[in-house]
């Protein structure tokens, strides 16, 4: 998403909400206006969130299996793939759980009132709900996890499910070393390549998307949707200012060996690159100079931590799919149970390990896990809005995680990473 995307991105958001609250103000209850948005800005948003979510399927098969892939030779790597693997997996756990527990603390979504969530929940079109294995409770949760057909989990849209064989798929990928195999890995980034493409060009129309979402919700509500929408940018970035400056802080001196203060210094013109590029892949080249410049890590390790974390180490981009997810159920008055809050975590953690690493690319994954806990989708078009700032913060976030978890991984891999005072 290109600077001049994101600002007619936030222009739509603008536009939209204008408008909305000025015919909230003139024309409320007006049938007029209950027609407008029935059959022009409703239906102009819902397709948009379709073009989204046709997306999700291809997306996620072949992002986390090539993120997987991406491994390598599972024998040959051995303890670097596994200790890059389970870090990625603690540290991705703990910036969800940073995320909802402060989302269940805080509740910036709360505030609406009672009438006003109601007439929302009547009005909103119901997103699509994919059969899940959320349902099932125990044994059968965990059970259901696995696909007894791959085929038929994509066509009932049981995402889990084929989260789960896309995983398979690329635990199979990197442990076979034939050309075959590597023919079908080019297919799947083929598919992968031409799905980013598509994305863009859903971007690029999202600016009108975001007008006639964000017109329909302030049309209908007035004014008190910027409350909420502030209070959620609030959260996100407090979220990911924890995860940055203290669970990156820890890891880097218990496991790694290195003062936070050098690590943090010899990091910032990576910083500042994903911040200004709102995308990990696009920071790569800095970021692996970085390691072995600043940081004097070994190049065989942070090469591949480096590589591999641009796509398959998303600690923010986990994260903000969390918190976006919890946000929007409290903004239309939804409960979440303890385990469908456990399932948005579990994708989110999948979603961190597959999601691209370009900019809005976790946008599918988000609408994805909506749909599947049964909150209305519409609401998206408010975080569509803001979500340039977001992004560039996110994926700082992200970068940085990558450099910390080549820190950790590099310690004992060679000799120790000297620990210098700031």
């Amino acid at each position: 998403m290109r600077l001049g995307a994101s600002y007619r991105m936030l222009a739509g958001l603008v536009l939209g909400v204008t408008l909305g609250v000025i015919a909230h103000l003139a024309f409320a209850g007006h049938p007029a206006l209950e027609a407008f948005v029935k059959f022009v800005t409703e239906p102009a948003g819902r397709i948009f969130l379709r073009l989204l979510f046709v997306l999700v399927l291809p997306l996620v098969i072949s992002a986390l299996a090539l993120g997987v892939a991406g491994l390598g030779d599972l024998r040959t790597l051995g303890r670097i793939g596994l200790k890059t693997f389970a870090y990625t997996v603690i540290v991705s756990s703990i910036a969800v759980l940073i995320g909802v527990g402060l989302v269940n603390l805080l509740k910036p979504g709360a505030g609406l009132s009672p009438e006003l969530k109601t007439r929302l929940l009547t009005q909103a079109s119901a997103a699509p709900m994919p059969a899940t294995s959320s349902g099932a409770t125990g044994v059968d949760f965990v059970v259901g996890l696995v696909p007894s057909n791959a085929l038929k989990a994509m066509v009932d849209g049981d995402m889990l499910a084929v989260m789960v064989f896309a995983l398979l798929l690329g635990i199979g990928l990197a442990a076979t070393r034939t050309d075959a195999a590597r023919r079908f890995e080019e297919a799947l980034q083929g598919l992968y390549d031409v799905t980013m493409r598509l994305l863009d060009m859903v971007i690029r129309v999202a600016p009108i998307g975001v007008a006639c979402l964000t017109f329909t919700l302030t049309a209908r509500l007035g004014w008190e949707v910027l409350q909420q929408l502030g209070a959620y940018v609030g959260v996100v970035l407090l979220a990911l200012a924890i995860q940055q400056f203290v669970v990156y802080s820890a890891s880097v001196a218990w496991f790694g060996g290195m003062n936070p203060v050098f690590f943090f210094k010899g990091v910032r013109e990576a910083m500042l690159t994903a911040f200004s590029t709102a995308s990990s892949n696009a920071t790569l080249p800095t970021s692996l100079a970085v390691a072995e410049r600043e940081l004097k890590l070994p190049a065989h390790v942070s090469r591949f931590v480096l590589t591999v974390g641009s796509t398959a180490n998303q600690n923010g981009t986990a994260l903000f799919e969390g918190v976006t997810v919890l946000f929007l159920a409290q903004f239309y008055g939804i409960d979440l149970s303890l385990q469908q809050q456990f399932t948005v975590v579990f994708i989110c953690i999948l979603g961190g390990i597959g999601t691209a690493g370009v900019p809005a690319g976790s946008l599918p994954v988000v609408a994805l896990i909506l749909g599947m806990v049964g909150v209305p989708v519409e609401g998206i078009g408010m975080i569509l809005g803001v979500d340039r700032l977001l992004d560039m913060c996110r994926t700082t976030l992200n970068v940085t995680g990558d450099l910390a978890a080549a820190v950790v991984v590099s310690r004992g891999e060679s000799a120790p990473v000297v620990a210098e005072d700031a």
